[in-house]
């Protein structure tokens, strides 16, 4: 009987054994396992873009060799190169964004480069962008000359321009030249110069010239100007060469030696005196009661033919006088 217990007493731990480690074993095994298939799923790359560039110059014409620079929108570099024969150059598969456009050379002595642009690049689409290289300036030397001499001349202004427009204005220096950069618009432009201010002492250069410059080509232009025409200054230091010439005295008319008019004493005829006495007066010893103005010249030769002609005039009337006087007789008439 107590072994029929016992046994019963092992069957039944060994059930409430197995009973309690049922319940924790189920536990366990309801949880799911994660599998692959349930991450979720990642989004599709945006389409790529792209960008291609044409290139020219003011004219029209394609410009192959130049040389550009891609950059990305972090700064980096997205590509490189340079144009081909039909001046073309073309950066693919780029993720959209906003990129930086770079030239770096032309290919050509004769034109410039472009300022760097900005690039936006979309989805699945090309940008196309043609881009014109200008001319590069032409370098112009400005001479002003004397016409004559060919001496440079400083402070001369001058306008350059093409049509109605006015390019650069430079003005010469000490030394007669200027210089500055003049912008062409094709391989062979016409320009006028016209000079607006004159060199001290010098007439304006009014005609418009006209000359012809090329890209990247240097240019002389000249202007040549003349003296201003002034009169003669006359030198102080100079002295007149001739002496003044006196103009003869009238017959008849005192010298202007005498005062008054009134001949010297010693050769005034008088009623009494006779013709020889007269002609006979000494002329070298008898003095003037006036005095000549000191005109420079000696006069003395001057007085003496003046004298001379006087005194012949003086006898000839005193000769008329004593001819016509009446002759007064002893019985007190006159003859006539």
């Amino acid at each position: 009987m107590h072994a029929r217990l016992v046994r019963s007493a092992a069957v039944a731990l060994s059930v409430a054994g197995t009973l309690a480690w049922a319940p924790a074993a189920s536990a366990l095994s309801s949880e799911p396992t994660p599998s692959a298939s349930a991450a979720p799923a990642e989004a599709p790359a945006p389409e790529a873009g792209g960008v291609e560039i044409t290139k020219n110059d003011p004219e029209g014409q394609t410009l192959p060799g130049a040389s550009f620079l891609l950059l990305d929108p972090a700064g980096q570099e997205a590509g490189s190169g340079k144009t081909d024969a039909r001046g073309r150059l073309a950066f693919p598969d780029l993720e959209p964004g906003v990129y930086r456009l770079k030239e770096t050379a032309s290919g050509s002595p004769l034109h410039g480069v472009v300022a760097d642009q900005d690039v936006i690049i979309t989805p699945g689409a090309t940008t196309r962008l043609t881009i014109t290289d200008p001319f590069k300036a032409a370098t112009v030397l400005l001479q002003a000359k004397d016409d004559k001499t060919g001496q440079l001349l400083p402070g001369a202004t001058v306008d350059i321009g093409t049509g109605t427009s006015t390019l650069l204005t430079l003005t010469t220096g000490p030394k007669g030249t200027a210089s500055g950069e003049l912008p062409v618009t094709s391989r062979k432009t016409q320009f006028w110069v016209k000079e607006i201010k004159a060199p001290a002492g010098y007439d304006l250069y009014k005609p418009s010239k006209t000359f012809t410059a090329g890209p990247g080509a240097p240019v002389t232009v000249t202007v040549t100007n003349a003296k201003k025409a002034t009169a003669p200054k006359p030198d102080a230091s100079e002295k007149p060469t001739q002496k003044p010439t006196p103009s003869p005295s009238s017959p008849g008319t005192p010298s202007s030696g005498t005062s008054g008019g009134t001949l010297p004493a010693e050769v005034r005829p008088t009623p009494d005196t006779d013709s020889s006495s007269v002609a006979a007066a000494p002329i070298g010893d008898s003095a003037p009661t006036g005095s000549l103005a000191r005109t420079g010249a000696d006069a003395t030769p001057w007085l003496i033919g003046g004298a001379a002609v006087l005194i012949a005039g003086g006898g000839g009337s005193l000769l008329l006088a004593r001819r016509n006087r009446p002759s007064t007789r002893v019985d007190g008439s006159t003859d006539r």
